[in-house]
């Protein structure tokens, strides 16, 4: 998902009665969960973008920090 960041991917996991849409992120150590939400549309809703590039921001911060030693 290039529209989230460099990658950020999207997992569609159907469901019974309903399709499910897994965003996350593969880091050389850890797979981070961003977001999952129901696939109401074909498109992406903006929230639910931005909402990845904020957890994907705090994740990309806090490892910063962490390997300089800070946590």
């Amino acid at each position: 998902m290039p529209s989230i960041g460099t990658a950020c991917h999207e997992l569609r996991v159907n469901d019974k009665n309903k399709t499910w849409r897994l965003f996350y992120f593969m880091d050389a150590d850890a797979i981070v969960i961003l977001e999952m939400s129901e696939k109401k549309t074909q498109k992406t809703p903006k929230p639910i973008i931005d909402i990845c590039r904020k957890r994907l921001s705090h994740y990309e911060e806090a490892k910063r920090h962490w390997k300089k030693g800070e946590c």
